[in-house]
């Protein structure tokens, strides 16, 4: 099973130096909840795969905003994309859509690839950060600077990248 999970640089930075991440990890993944909340959103007339993974994948990016009160390092969303033997991830009860858990480690040996914002997107996503619970809390001004940062599209790192997106200044290894 595909898992996105949410995390902040500082776990990217231990995931490429430990090899490892002890579990259990939050995360999202495409669900039966998921594929009908995308169906309900009225996006595309028939929504495929892609597109469902699009949705997990966007909601764990959320996810990681909520991961930067208590990080340190840059404003900047990271998501790991792994694939996961199914019996390790079990339904959230009161999760959101396409909510899960990861019961074990996760490995780099799982990971398919990271998504993490652009540099450039800092001041984005600090706002962000700065207004997602007022957002979940109904503010719909907080929401429109939510959805600035949900704009902005993650970049796209294969696994065998880990070390040299580690290396970047801006994680400060």
């Amino acid at each position: 099973m595909r898992v996105y999970v949410p995390t902040v640089p500082a776990t990217l930075v231990a995931l490429a130096a430990e090899g490892s991440l002890p579990g259990p990890h939050r995360a999202f993944a495409v669900t039966t909840e998921l594929a009908q909340w995308v169906d309900e959103s009225g996006g595309a007339d028939e929504p495929d795969d892609e597109e469902y993974e699009y949705a997990a994948m966007g909601e764990a990016a959320r996810a990681s905003l909520r991961l930067l009160a208590d990080a340190m390092g840059p404003p900047c969303r990271v998501v790991l994309a792994a694939d996961v033997p199914d019996r390790s991830v079990s339904a959230v009860a009161d999760g959101g859509p396409g909510e899960v858990q990861l019961d074990g480690a996760l490995t780099r040996a799982q990971l398919v690839s990271v998504h993490v914002d652009d540099a450039e997107s800092e001041d984005v996503v600090a706002a962000a950060f700065a207004a997602v619970i007022a957002a979940d809390d109904g503010s719909e001004a907080a929401e429109e600077v939510v959805e600035a940062a949900d704009a902005d599209e993650l970049l796209w790192y294969a696994a065998a990248e880990l070390p040299l997106l580690v290396a970047e200044p801006r994680f400060g290894r």
